[in-house]
């Protein structure tokens, strides 16, 4: 057993920068690298794009990364876990074996799947966000469950090299390799409460050292162009000190710790995962030294009966407008131009949507007594259920350049297919997962 473990993050979500991984790889000394990649949208597009093309439907960016990756990998001899599989581990495998034997690169790797359980739904199961029986929401193109740690662990016991899976809970992409260095016991709770911790705080990469906690003059973040990603050293009581790579960007201390501590976390005494019911309200953070953390203390009880399965619909389309005014009553003229655009569709369009962005868009309503906006963006959206019928919209917008108010102009004009998300339990009994291994 080793005495100590570091892994590395070197992505947070699919469209995440590509060099702090390369960085984290050339110069972190880690044992593990994992780029978590997949989101709840991300899977049921991926789905779609299998759907059109079998061979496709992993990450798009999986190629860019493993072109710069493998050969630093191999030298470095670190493993890589990553969900870049997504709706196609398999096919994403056979690529990374691809690229491997291009340049050169040895390697095995192992594909995680039995995440897809789209052939074990009835329609029947209630939904979670709303109680109501899945097939009311129409059409199901996806239905993803979250697997544990225990799938992941399976692969990383053939030796693989690389681990590429498809649904998998984020902290259990870290918790999968202290799990299988440590020995620990899937029935020790407390240390998958602590181990959950651990992937929880890694598993948005650069938001632990800085990025989305940045806000000028009230929390200050240098250099955040070189964000540095983080890393931890876990030892085999559960202590873990997280630390960047010297000389990157960002910051990690008590502050951007505690924010992602609290992050997508409802309850922390009660934080739901297919490895273990995590109790995040013992949890003990220090700082031991410049851009290092300690941290201790998670707890847990038991493992869920259920896991959770993400669900994509096929939920219409989305009809696009938008068109500026700037100058004096910039805000006024976009009213105009709204009202306007609300008498002509409302009908048509019972949800229709109107932003003033630069004043209302985000909120929905105005704050105070600010000083007029000297530029205003006007947005109309509409959900519809075919793409000529969302076309309408953004041609009711176009024609305001000489039938609406004063002023307008950069108009523009889009349709997109919307994949609803919606989420239901299965038993987690019917969820079986499976590795294959491919080499090169």
């Amino acid at each position: 057993m080793k005495n100590k473990v570091r892994i590395g993050c070197g992505a947070g979500f699919s469209g995440d920068r590509l060099e702090p991984a390369v960085i984290l790889a050339e110069k972190g000394e880690l044992d593990y690298l994992v780029l978590e990649c997949l989101a709840e949208r991300t899977i049921a597009l991926a789905q779609k794009r299998k759907l059109q093309d079998p061979g496709k439907g992993y990450d798009p960016l999986l190629e860019r990364r493993m072109e710069m990756l493998l050969p630093i990998l191999k030298t470095k001899n670190i493993r890589l876990v990553t969900n870049m599989g997504a709706a196609n581990p398999i096919a994403a495998a056979g690529l990374i074996c691809s690229i491997a034997r291009k340049i050169g690169v040895s390697i095995l790797v192992a594909a995680v799947t039995g995440d897809d359980v789209l052939n074990l739904l009835s329609g029947e199961e209630p939904t979670l966000e709303t109680g109501k029986p899945l097939h009311t929401v129409g059409q199901i193109i996806s239905a993803n469950a979250y697997l544990g740690a225990d799938a992941i662990l399976t692969a990383l016991e053939t030796g693989a090299d690389i681990v590429i899976t498809g649904r998998v809970a984020d902290p259990s992409l870290f918790v999968a390799p202290l799990i299988h260095e440590f020995g620990w016991s899937l029935e020790d709770f407390d240390v998958m409460g602590q181990a959950t911790v651990i992937g929880h705080l890694m598993e948005c990469a650069g938001q632990l050292t800085g990025g989305y906690f940045a806000d000028p003059i009230k929390k200050e973040v240098p250099n955040m162009a070189n964000l540095g990603h983080p890393f931890v050293d876990i030892y085999p009581d559960g202590k873990a000190i997280f630390n960047k790579v010297a000389e990157t960007g960002g910051i990690l201390n008590l502050a951007t710790v505690k924010e992602q501590l609290l992050y997508e976390v409802m309850n922390p005494q009660q934080y739901f995962t297919p490895d273990v019911v995590a109790d995040f309200t013992q949890v003990r953070l220090q700082e031991v030294g410049p851009n290092q953390v300690q941290v201790t203390g998670g707890r847990g009880e038991n493992r869920p009966s259920t896991l959770k399965v993400s669900v994509g619909y096929q939920a219409g389309f989305i009809g696009e407008g938008e068109i500026s005014y700037a100058g004096p009553n910039a805000l006024g003229r976009a009213q105009l131009s709204g009202d306007i655009i609300k008498q002509r569709l409302s009908l048509e369009f019972p949800e229709l949507l109107v932003d003033y962005i630069g004043s209302t868009s985000v909120h929905r309503t105005k704050f105070g007594n600010y000083p007029e906006p000297y530029e205003i963006r006007l947005r109309i959206a509409g959900k519809a259920t075919t793409t000529e019928m969302a076309t309408r919209i953004g041609e009711e917008v176009e024609a305001l350049y000489t039938n609406g108010a004063a002023g307008g102009g950069g108009a523009r004009k889009y349709v997109q297919e919307v994949i609803g998300i919606i989420s239901i339990l299965l038993p987690r009994d019917k969820v079986k997962s499976t590795v294959t291994l491919q080499n090169t």
